[in-house]
């Protein structure tokens, strides 16, 4: 959500600190597990990287049900027009069989519990779209934290797979790490939201750099600490 890197609120009596303890170690051991899962080097956050998560032909449906369904993005906290995220999205049908079966993969990987999970949501970045610096967590003194409060909780989770090659730009910034990840079909990165004592991270902070050339399609699937909605 929208955060000013330097103006994140205290955290470290959030509401569901138990709750994203527990997630994220649930998810830590379940990938530990997996020799497919590459942790990201550092401390600061837990991040870890997946190739081959998607088919190239997964990929290709997944980028025509994102064309059907992309609307002008929406932040919490900036509208369309403040140009802070100006990419397409839009959710894809849950209850379409080839949906049903990415979203249980999702779930089979990561180990946690479906009804926890968001509906996956499509994004597609033209030309000089992007998304400026947020946390995919929810800052206690946003004003829609109350409501988020009451239909799922914190997120505790975030997974986002590429699904094409980008001729330019597009890459996913994490600026507190100084690191910037480029897009790779069917690669998945999945990220704790919260430090190993469940206060949310703000080292998690990252942005969609604007694409320079061609376009980006990506599928993003947050994960609460409660059963979603």
């Amino acid at each position: 959500m929208a955060a000013d890197p330097d103006n994140l609120p205290d955290e470290s009596g959030h509401p569901d600190k138990a709750q994203l303890r527990r997630i994220g170690r649930t998810l830590r051991d379940r990938l530990a597990d997996n020799p497919a899962a590459y942790r990201v080097p550092g401390d600061k956050v837990e991040l870890w990287a997946i190739g081959d998560f998607l088919s190239a032909a997964e990929c290709a449906q997944l980028i025509t049900m994102i064309d059907e369904t992309a609307q002008p993005s929406g932040a919490f906290d900036m509208p369309y027009e403040s140009g802070y995220r100006t990419s397409y999205s839009g959710d894809v049908d849950p209850a379409a069989p080839f949906v049903r079966r990415i979203q249980r993969r999702f779930d089979d990987l990561l180990g946690l519990e479906p009804e926890t999970g968001e509906t996956i949501q499509g994004q597609r970045y033209l030309v000089g779209q992007q998304f400026q610096h947020h946390t995919d967590w929810f800052p206690s003194n946003s004003p829609y934290w109350q409501m988020e409060r009451g239909r799922g909780g914190q997120r505790a989770v975030t997974a986002m797979a590429f699904l094409n090659p980008v001729e330019g730009g597009g890459t996913t910034d994490f600026p507190r790490l100084s690191l910037s990840i480029e897009p790779k079909p069917g690669a998945l990165l999945v990220w704790n939201n919260a430090t190993a004592d469940g206060t949310p991270n703000p080292w998690t902070i990252h942005a969609g750099r604007p694409v320079t050339a061609g376009v980006k399609y990506v599928i993003t699937k947050w994960y609460r600490v409660r059963p979603w909605l």
